[in-house]
């Protein structure tokens, strides 16, 4: 039986010298092998949407599935070139990650996972990311 767990998440993104810290409730979950957590974002511009996001964490991969004001996909696995995509209201297109780091540690579903890659946009380099993705037990 799979238990969803309350979660506090702290996602933690730097490109360069500009950090962005966002803290968030939602649920954590296993499944077998499988971490998943789940969690909402209200946008900040002028339509104020809702986007919900489910993260799969298994072994060598995170997944980030993103659905409603922003529709998204990102795929991160180390040494591996992997596509995706993004789209918004306001605009629309392909992507794609190269993960050169992903480091996970967990305890059921609470942990943290981390990782850097770049990302490319219509094959063109758009900048270099660190991301950490830290799930604590809701108090």
């Amino acid at each position: 039986m799979t238990d969803k767990n309350g979660a506090k998440i702290v996602i933690t993104s730097r490109q360069g010298q500009e950090e962005t810290i966002q803290e968030l409730t939602g649920e954590a979950m296993v499944r077998g092998d499988v971490i998943y957590i789940r969690y909402e974002e209200v946008e900040k511009g002028p339509t104020g949407g809702v986007t919900r996001a489910l993260v799969k964490i298994s072994g060598d991969e995170v997944k980030i599935m993103r659905h409603g004001e922003v529709e998204s996909e990102q795929t991160f696995r180390t040494g591996h070139k992997l596509p995706g995509f993004y789209f918004s209201p306001f605009t629309k297109f392909h992507l794609s990650t190269v993960t050169h780091r992903l480091e996970s540690k967990f305890s059921g579903a609470f942990g943290q996972v981390t990782w850097d890659y770049d990302l490319y946009v219509y094959d063109e380099l758009s900048g270099n990311f660190n991301i950490s993705l830290l799930i604590q037990e809701e108090a």
